[in-house]
């Protein structure tokens, strides 16, 4: 059978579910075969020099390899399927399908303003990855509750913002492999827009629907300080979403953010002033190290492991907070064991964290590169190191983990 014939079968058995995809194959022996004799000519890698192929056949476990192949199929799918969201939720295709019932991709089409063509093949790929309902016809469906997190940017299940930030960080795909053999690193604002935007996005909904209704609460006397009227520091601002979270949670008190990216401070500002609140919020560049004022709360919101130096960014907050002040962080959630963080959530998290949260550290004075899964032992030991007297857990979510740090 050669490398054609090989690629004609598995083409056939490709459109079934996943399992019966493999089953049929490890069934069918002279394809299984095919596929170990041909990993040599082209179809497949070649065997490890020093080892022969049939060596190598004899050790191995044929269900384990097609299980393989078929996770690796399904990656393939994932990896594009995010594109495909993103083109969703640009293109308004998922809002316009919300609630409306089984559609055509012409019925879609007419309501979004988009080509009926481009339409009919974005619905057939959402169908295959199981994001629509294909109920025939020609006729798909949004289930409610796949609704919910591609469209409600004010649900805690919302992961939108989840698929842009992803978009955005494979952009630099092929400069990262360059940064693997120098070493150097990435600034975070060297990244494509749709970092910065997918970013806020991805953790807004967490900050909308938990920091003042239980995170803050959570922080010993900080809440009541905050309602008669205090001073925040939100440092590492970005484009300003958590900032302007808490002036409008505590209106008696005074927010400001900085942020070392002068681009987003820009954005902040703007924001700020189109939502009324530009007399209780400022926002200034500058980085953890340099910020000035006195304060009785400062907010790291999933910012500390993107630091080139994190522990001098503690010390900082040390000589900026008021008496009794506290230091307020949020980071990805995240165990202290890597056996223990082999998940979905870990997957995600890793692979952020060598796109964008390492690289941006290592573009930094000191490149300590924590990642995005440091854990909150390693977290300990940095904010314990740099003079605080203590470092509780107070809240977690799916996605994060808050801790309070106290002089």
């Amino acid at each position: 059978m050669s490398c054609a014939h090989l690629a004609k079968r598995f083409h056939q058995l490709g459109g079934q579910p996943p399992m019966t995809f493999l089953g049929e194959i490890l069934t069918d022996r002279p394809l299984f075969n095919v596929i170990v004799e041909n990993r040599g000519a082209g179809c497949l890698p070649a065997a490890t020099v020093g080892q022969s192929p049939n060596s190598r056949r004899e050790r191995m476990d044929e269900a384990k390899l097609m299980e393989f192949v078929g996770q690796a199929v399904g990656d393939v799918g994932a990896m594009l399927g995010g594109a495909m969201v993103v083109i969703g939720d640009k293109l308004g295709l998922y809002r316009a399908m919300n609630g409306a019932g089984p559609l055509t991709a012409a019925e879609l089409a007419a309501r979004t303003g988009t080509a009926e063509r481009y339409v009919r093949e974005w619905l057939s790929a959402q169908a295959a990855r199981g994001y629509v309902t294909y109920e025939g016809d020609g006729k798909f469906t949004l289930p409610d509750e796949h609704a919910i997190p591609l469209t409600d940017e004010t649900s805690p299940a919302c992961v939108i913002g989840a698929f842009e930030i992803a978009l955005g960080s494979v952009y630099a795909t092929d400069t990262i492999a360059d940064r693997f053999r120098s070493g150097e690193g990435f600034a975070w604002g060297a990244h494509h827009q749709h970092v910065l935007g997918g970013c806020e996005r991805f953790f807004k909904p967490g900050y909308l629907n938990h920091l003042a209704s239980s995170w803050i609460p959570a922080l010993d006397g900080v809440e009541a300080k905050l309602k008669v009227g205090a001073r925040i520091a939100d440092v590492g601002c970005g484009h300003g979403a958590s900032t302007l979270l808490l002036a409008e949670a505590y209106p008696e008190s005074t927010v400001v953010g900085f942020d070392g990216h002068d681009g987003s401070v820009q954005a902040a500002r703007k924001r700020a002033a189109d939502a009324g609140l530009a007399d209780r919020v400022d926002f200034d560049v500058a980085t953890a190290s340099t910020f000035s004022g006195t304060y009785d709360l400062v907010c790291f919101f999933d910012c500390l492991h993107d630091m080139g130096d994190p522990a001098g960014a503690c010390r900082h907050v040390l000589e900026r907070l008021a008496p009794n002040g506290t230091l307020m962080l949020i980071e990805p959630y995240a165990n202290d064991d890597l056996a223990d963080n082999l998940n979905p959530v870990g997957a995600a998290y890793y692979a952020f964290s060598t796109l964008l949260c390492t690289p941006c550290s290592l573009s930094q004075e000191v490149g300590a590169a924590l990642g995005a899964q440091a854990g909150e032992a390693r977290l300990r030991e940095i904010v314990t190191g740099a003079g605080f007297s203590s470092l509780r857990r107070v809240a977690e979510t799916p996605f994060n983990i808050v801790l309070e740090a106290k002089p």
